[in-house]
């Protein structure tokens, strides 16, 4: 299958469902009982065979049958084999058919037969050809996944033997992607300049003089104690080896393509727009990422208009301190006044792990439970720092094994302002993503894929409204913390308009850097990172803002149809309860809560 998307293609579609208030079997038909166990038995070896073709998805999930394996997902063959797969399963569904189902069931047919038709619809728009970006890599992951930090276990011999077996299939996607880019370039099909500029010194990261400098000796220098002599040095001789005559050469072999071949051949412009079948591409994408019908003019007119509220706002903020001046004036001040800013990376990242016992304690204010979970804060790595975003979240593995991390950059401390931690640390950790993708894994009697599937308009929309519960549960009492939440909605606000504006009114980057500046109080690290993110993966900016948009919009339905029957923990629950859910699913299913309430 031809994953249509700029990112990593080592990150893979996700065959996701969702539902309403659980698998309730007693409302089935009795004609349609063995109907459903056929699509349940479907549906988990559907599931079941995509992990064997999504190796590292498998991992992350907590299924480590396949950890010795790293696919070459961007090969013919592999593209070949699921998309056969995901055939199969359409017509095996559709053979079973709907009839007699009612209820959970009938959503989950609905569901999966929608995702395997998205999936398919993706084929003709060729990703693969374009694997690697700056922002989201196989290289960068990899190197990640290998340091012992990220969801390759190291805990036993045999982890660390997996791992030797995925740097063999990690150089043959390396090579794959030299080959695709160079199909790709004889197609016309290349990322921009600006981008692979950036990639040429993460890949040099890697190349080192000194295997024990390398990211990949990590799990060496940390490894068990319980571990024999014999097995240390064994496992020893074979890293240095991998270390020394793989990665760094295979490392070396793509940072040499990309500086000396592929950069040469690379584009000027930016945009989806400038790519063949572009402009179908890029409504493919918007269509999948918002789970709506919007189109990107619509999203583009929503960006703008909620820019202008939210400025409004700001400005009763600046009212509150007694600002003077205009509002491009207190985005100044508020970039330029070192009380605002931490003179250490170690205090920023402290400063989050500070606000962790007082947001939990508040945030059952508005809920009913915290997940049970748990979940770390951790820097940036060096070698990502420069091109990641403000702040990320990996989910916990589903066994409890691996926490939950909220990764902060720590990059630029003067583009890391106090005044931001609140609400990002909302977004990522609690009531956030965190909270809401733990909080799914602990949903019994989901089938799994609806279990560990997504969507991005869902989590991301989840995240951007948990930061509006701030004042509610009791946070953002300095002003400038709340000025700070409204900057992070602007900021999701501005994704509309230049994400839009990128791909489907042919902006450039400066263009779009130029309006980043004069609408936030954002400084160049950030915005130029930001604004290369949105170049690099097209259409996943789009679901902060629309996400939550929808959730405020059903919260707002009902507190109007309930009156003082309205319970905020209830309707949380409504919205959680049932994992992540397509936004027009999520609608009509707080339409059926509302109406039996």
């Amino acid at each position: 299958m031809k994953i249509a998307r700029f990112t990593s293609l080592l990150f893979p579609l996700i065959l996701a469902a969702c539902g309403g208030t659980g698998h309730d079997q007693d409302q089935v038909p009795v004609a349609a009982g063995e109907k459903v166990g056929q699509l349940d038995e479907l549906y988990e070896e559907c599931f079941d065979r995509s992990l064997e073709l999504k190796p590292i998805y498998a991992s992350f999930i907590g299924d480590n049958r396949y950890n010795d394996r790293l696919s070459n997902n961007i090969g013919p063959e592999h593209i070949e084999k699921t998309s056969a797969l995901t055939h199969e399963c359409l017509d095996r569904l559709l053979a079973i058919g709907s009839g007699g189902l009612s209820g959970q069931d009938l959503l989950s047919f609905q569901i999966f037969q929608r995702n395997q038709e998205e999936n398919l619809a993706g084929e003709k728009f060729p990703g693969e050809l374009m694997p690697l970006n700056q922002f989201r890599s196989t290289p960068n992951f990899f190197a990640q996944m290998g340091s012992g930090a990220s969801l390759h276990p190291f805990r036993t011999v045999k982890d660390y033997q997996d791992f030797l077996g995925r740097i063999d299939g990690f150089v043959i996607w390396m090579h794959q992607a030299r080959d695709n880019m160079r199909a790709g370039m004889e197609k016309g099909l290349v990322q921009p300049r600006v981008l692979m500029e950036k990639v040429v010194p993460q890949l040099a990261a890697h190349i080192v003089d000194d295997v024990e400098q390398s990211l990949f000796y990590r799990p060496i220098q940390n490894m068990p104690e319980s571990f024999s002599e014999d097995q240390r040095a064994t496992l020893t001789a074979a890293y240095r080896d991998a270390i020394e005559n793989k990665l760094v050469p295979v490392y070396g072999m793509l940072r040499d393509f990309v500086r000396d071949e592929y950069l040469p051949a690379t584009r000027a412009t930016v945009g989806m727009k400038d790519l063949p079948d572009g402009d179908a591409w890029y409504a493919y994408l918007v269509a999948t990422t918002t789970t709506t019908d919007l189109s990107a003019q619509a999203i583009h007119e929503i960006g703008l208009a909620e820019v202008e509220r939210i400025h409004g706002s700001m400005q009763a903020v600046m009212d509150e301190v007694d600002f003077d001046g205009t509002l491009k004036e207190f985005f100044e001040f508020l970039n330029s006044d070192p009380q605002f800013y931490f003179a250490e990376r170690e205090q920023l990242i402290d400063g989050y792990r500070a606000l962790r016992e007082e947001v939990h304690a508040k945030a059952l204010k508005v809920f009913d439970r915290l997940p049970k979970a748990d979940y770390e804060i951790r820097a940036v790595e060096p070698f990502r720092e420069k091109t990641a975003s403000g702040g990320s979240y990996m989910r916990a593995s589903p066994d409890g094994s691996r926490p939950g991390v909220f990764y902060a950059n720590a990059y630029d401390l003067k583009a890391r302002p106090k005044w931001a931690m609140q609400a990002l640390f909302l977004h990522e950790a609690v009531p956030g993503h965190h909270f809401q993708g733990a909080l799914t894994l602990e949903i019994e009697g989901l089938p799994r894929f609806r279990k560990f599937g997504g969507y991005t308009a869902y989590s991301e929309g989840w995240g951007l409204y948990a930061e509006s519960l701030g004042k509610e549960i009791g946070m953002y009492e300095d002003p400038y913390q709340y000025f700070g939440a409204l900057n992070a909605e602007l900021w999701r606000a501005i994704r509309l308009v230049v994400d839009t504006g990128l791909h489907y009114q042919g902006w450039t980057r400066q263009q779009v850097l130029d309006y980043m500046y004069a609408n936030s109080a954002t400084k160049e690290a950030k915005a130029v990172a930001e604004a290369e993110r949105y170049i690099a993966i097209p259409s996943q900016a789009l679901a902060y803002k629309i996400g939550q948009l929808k959730i405020s919009e059903l919260r707002a339905r009902a507190e109007s149809a309930l009156g003082e029957r309205f319970d905020i923990k209830v309707f949380h629950r409504q919205v959680l309860e049932d994992g992540p859910l397509p936004l027009s699913v999520l609608d009509a299913k707080i339409d059926r809560w509302i109406a039996s309430y």
